[in-house]
């Protein structure tokens, strides 16, 4: 049979009793991270009061991107499943599932394009030294991330590559064949290759200076310590981007070869739903961790304030 698009396939499930288990299992997982996601954004602003966003560091304007991008994605793709749970249908009209489609290939890649630049914004700061400067108000970093997927969602929709895959709407299961190993399996795998890359390096060098810094100065200067703090949060990104989106790489190469079994497709859609809950945890640590630095900080101020004032007190 000669399918014309994406809508001439069948509804992933109706015929082997998976149907049920795939949408409910999606929607679950959607659901903890639309919450997990939400609450990031809610305790990040009431942490930092009347601060201008702006004013925040990096690594803390960068969950807040991320749990946006998660947020905006699980918003979409839970009314995708959603419409077809209730329908056991496509979504219809295709305008709506073109809305669908677009949305995801939005936030999908502009979470990968960020987490990519947070990858080489760590290896550039602890090998050269530099900050990437992301522009005024991020300026840069925004159009980079949500710009270029913007463009890229514009061609596919004005070529009719936009559609249903069987289990919801993104890359057209037929007439996106070429596209979807491009921008899914070939994207996903060399940004997944780059950044482990550019993770073990950093890393590699983060401790050969640390115990070099140790054995020749007793210790790392006050910067160096702060650079190489802002790499170890920035490193929590780069992980859980991996553990999010290592099984839609694997399933993508695994289709190259022969049609994967329905298990890895549910595994799939476990991993890819759950960003917002992996991005709360990679947001308690980088909290946590801030908590536990500033009592160390404050009492190292604390002694270097005693000390200066024993040192006036003994001059003449």
């Amino acid at each position: 049979m000669t399918y014309r698009n994406g809508y001439d396939l069948p509804v992933f499930g109706l015929d082997n009793g998976a149907f049920y288990e795939l949408h409910i299992l999606a929607i679950t997982c959607i659901f903890l991270s639309l919450s997990s996601a939400l609450f990031i954004i809610v305790a990040s602003f009431k942490q930092h009061g009347l601060r201008t966003f702006f004013s925040w560091s990096k690594s803390e304007r960068l969950v807040v991107y991320l749990a946006t991008c998660d947020a905006c994605f699980n918003i979409c793709h839970s009314l995708d499943h959603l419409h077809i749970l209730l329908t056991k249908d496509h979504v219809w009209p295709a305008s709506l599932c073109n809305f669908y489609g677009v949305n995801l290939v939005e936030f999908v890649f502009a979470q990968t394009l960020m987490v990519n630049v947070v990858a080489i914004n760590v290896f550039v700061l602890i090998y050269f030294g530099k900050n990437i400067d992301f522009g005024k108000r991020d300026w840069r970093l925004l159009l980079w991330t949500f710009g270029t997927p913007f463009l890229i969602a514009m061609i596919l929709l004005s070529t009719g590559q936009l559609g249903p895959t069987g289990a919801y709407c993104f890359l057209d299961g037929v007439t996106a064949r070429i596209s979807n190993i491009v921008l899914t399996t070939g994207s996903m795998c060399l940004i997944l290759t780059v950044n482990s890359v550019l993770y073990a390096l950093t890393w590699y060098r983060i401790t050969t200076e640390a115990k070099r810094l140790e054995s020749a100065l007793g210790g790392a200067s006050a910067s160096v310590k702060a650079s190489h703090r802002a790499a170890r949060n920035m490193f929590l990104f780069l992980t859980a981007f991996f553990v999010q989106w290592w099984a839609l790489a694997a399933n993508g190469i695994w289709n190259l070869f022969t049609v994967p079994p329905v298990v890895i497709f549910q595994i799939v859609t476990t991993f890819s739903n759950v960003g917002g809950v992996l991005n709360l945890l990679v947001y308690l640590i980088i909290r946590h961790r801030k908590r536990t630095l500033a009592p160390v900080e404050t009492s190292k101020n604390n002694t270097k304030t005693t000390n200066i004032q024993s040192n006036n007190v003994d001059k003449p």
